[in-house]
């Protein structure tokens, strides 16, 4: 069994991380620190809301000056503890990076449900979604200006899990689980993210006509929890998962409502995913409108229709009807 010294969380406002970082806390008996909270006590001090502050602080270097400080001390130290902080993987060497993700409307709904306070406070649901991607760009900006750091890279992080449907007792599970060596170590091993997907936020390239009669629910019994399970394949545009490898493996985790499923991610946004294509183009080429429809029908869930779907589709790859006419 391996353990890492720390684990750090970064993700997605409301993807639920500082209830999984309290809880794992509690259940290793580690020490939790949160620097969201610092920031908000910090916005509260200047009378600013959280977003007034970020944006403040990209003219300011004092105020993250203070907060990187803190962390730099923190990761010296040597201690084992829980970070709650969009930033500590870049602070950290000797710790599992996790990094939370979820659907944009869900996560504003779970920000809109909880008190707010003032340095953090929404009227609408559009207004939560519009002001948490705003405080989230800013965040971004200010980390690639500051530091040369991408916070939306995946390869930053050992561990991305989207909460969108998953519970916190299952998020918990699974970070354990993967934090003492039980879920995804060869992945890991290997230098690959492990992804715990909503498999019904992951797209096809494949049609699923080639999938009927071959269904197998046995293919993601207990979901990503079942270590014999081989992880999907996965690319990722920098705003889409899709499946490069393991349709039949996704298509029986939807079919069994399974919340998350593990994957490796093979290609992230320029890089290459086959014939030198990057992942970005390759999607455009492979996930065509009558595709994810088919998709969508089979399996009962509604996938949005990416803007190069929406536009008319992307290039045609060599080898398709159409090619070279």
């Amino acid at each position: 069994m391996t353990v890492r010294q720390s684990i750090v969380f970064n993700g997605d406002l409301g993807s639920g991380k500082s209830t999984v970082s309290v809880e794992i806390a509690k259940r290793l008996g580690l020490r939790r620190v949160s620097v969201g909270d610092l920031y908000r006590q910090m916005a509260q001090e200047r009378q600013m809301t959280a977003l007034q502050l970020n944006l403040h602080a990209e003219l300011d270097q004092a105020v993250d000056g203070y907060v990187d400080q803190l962390q730099r001390d923190i990761a010296a130290s040597g201690e084992s503890l829980v970070m709650d902080s969009r930033l500590a993987w870049h602070f950290f060497t000797d710790a599992l990076k996790v990094h939370m993700i979820t659907e944009s409307t869900e996560a504003a709904r779970r920000v809109l449900a909880r008190p707010s306070g003032p340095a953090e406070s929404y009227t609408t649901l559009e207004e939560a979604r519009a002001k948490l991607r705003e405080r989230s760009e800013s965040e971004r900006n200010r980390f690639i200006v500051r530091y040369g750091v991408d916070k939306a890279r995946l390869r930053n992080y050992d561990l991305i899990c989207d909460t969108t449907r998953a519970t916190p007792e299952q998020v918990i599970e699974h970070v354990v689980d993967v934090y003492e060596g039980r879920l995804g170590a060869d992945v890991l091993r290997a230098g690959q993210p492990l992804l715990l997907l909503d498999p019904t936020r992951v797209y096809p390239t494949e049609d699923v006509a080639t999938l009927r009669g071959s269904w197998d629910p046995e293919a993601a019994r207990d979901g990503a929890g079942d270590t014999a399970v081989q992880p999907l394949s996965i690319g990722y545009t920098g705003e889409y998962f899709f499946v490069v490898d393991g349709h039949r493996r996704l298509s029986a985790a939807v079919r069994g409502g399974v919340p998350m499923v593990a994957a490796r991610l093979v290609a992230e946004v320029d890089e290459p995913v086959v014939g030198g294509m990057s992942a970005v183009d390759f999607f455009a080429a492979q996930a065509r409108p009558g595709l994810i429809h088919d998709w969508q029908d089979a399996h009962g869930i509604a996938l949005p229709l990416p803007e190069h779907a929406l536009l008319g589709g992307g290039p045609v790859l060599a080898g398709e009807p159409g090619a070279g006419a």
